[in-house]
């Protein structure tokens, strides 16, 4: 016990211990400075400079733009601004793939291609269990009067709704003679109208403009889309009045006929109708002569 205190009071002398730093002129050994310390006091002025350094350096990253210029500490700013980019460049990606959808099926159109029908096992399936021998097929007279009555009033629609029928119809783009028909067989996704040449092109139904170009064998041509995934398509004209992205109304010029392109036999207008991307014969719902 006594060796403890004795070894106490020893410490603490050597921590009370007085010494003088002293700072002395190197030529004339005359004393400039002199400091009085205890080995006490330079620890208790280490300890406060190395706090004071901490809480410094702390506020600098905290508060001050130098954090940014730690390795791997980012300031919330540009965090936001990544974040900002990324959802932009995914807003972008799908952008460009509708786009790239809908000048995939423009293409089509152009060339001609019809999508190829898929086929539903289960209504083959179902239509199996069916005997038609037993299946009268013969119309009752009620039954060919109302097939005329709606096949009348149908004629020119290309909705099935009574609504849609009953609120958008077409109008013949030109008048003339049709010289060559719709044949699916032959891939002749249109009717042909002979014209003279420089005759006024009018758009079928009120629309966009969504392609207004030339072809090396359709020569100029523009395609109209008239909403609920039907377009009409207008070739081989001499020349175009509306551009892509215009809006047109029923009726109104939008090109001259002529025989441009590789695929032309002479004034004409090569007029197709394509609905949900399959094409439709266009004189079963417009009159032309």
């Amino acid at each position: 016990m006594a060796k403890n205190k004795k070894e106490q009071k020893r410490i603490t002398k050597k921590l009370l211990n007085k010494y003088r730093l002293v700072i002395l002129n190197e030529d004339t050994f005359e004393e400039r400075i002199s400091f009085k310390l205890t080995r006490l006091n330079v620890f208790v002025l280490v300890t406060i400079t190395g706090i004071i350094l901490i809480a410094f350096t702390t506020f600098l990253i905290a508060f001050t733009p130098l954090r940014e210029y730690i390795p791997g500490y980012s300031s919330t700013s540009l965090n936001l601004k990544a974040t900002q980019l990324v959802s932009t460049t995914d807003s972008l990606k799908n952008v460009i793939n509708i786009r790239q959808e809908y000048f995939n099926s423009i293409s089509k159109v152009l060339k001609g291609d019809v999508k190829t029908v898929e086929f539903d096992i289960d209504s083959a399936i179902q239509s199996q269990k069916l005997n038609p021998e037993t299946v009268n097929l013969n119309p009752s007279e009620e039954d060919i009067k109302l097939r005329a009555e709606v096949s009348r009033e149908d004629k020119y629609s290309l909705f099935e709704s009574e609504k849609s029928s009953a609120d958008f119809s077409l109008f013949p783009p030109v008048k003339g003679k049709i010289t060559d028909q719709y044949d699916v067989n032959e891939k002749h996704y249109a009717v042909d109208i002979a014209v003279p040449k420089d005759t006024p092109i009018k758009a079928a139904a009120a629309a966009t403009v969504i392609f207004a170009e030339w072809t090396a064998e359709t020569g100029h041509v523009m395609i109209l889309d008239h909403g609920n995934n039907l377009l009409t398509v207008y070739k081989h004209n001499a020349s175009l009045t509306k551009q892509q992205g215009e809006q047109v109304k029923e009726g109104e010029v939008i090109a001259t006929a002529g025989s441009t392109g590789e695929l032309s036999t002479g004034p004409h207008l090569h007029f197709e109708i394509w609905r949900d991307g399959y094409p439709i014969d266009p004189s079963k719902f417009i009159d032309f002569e």
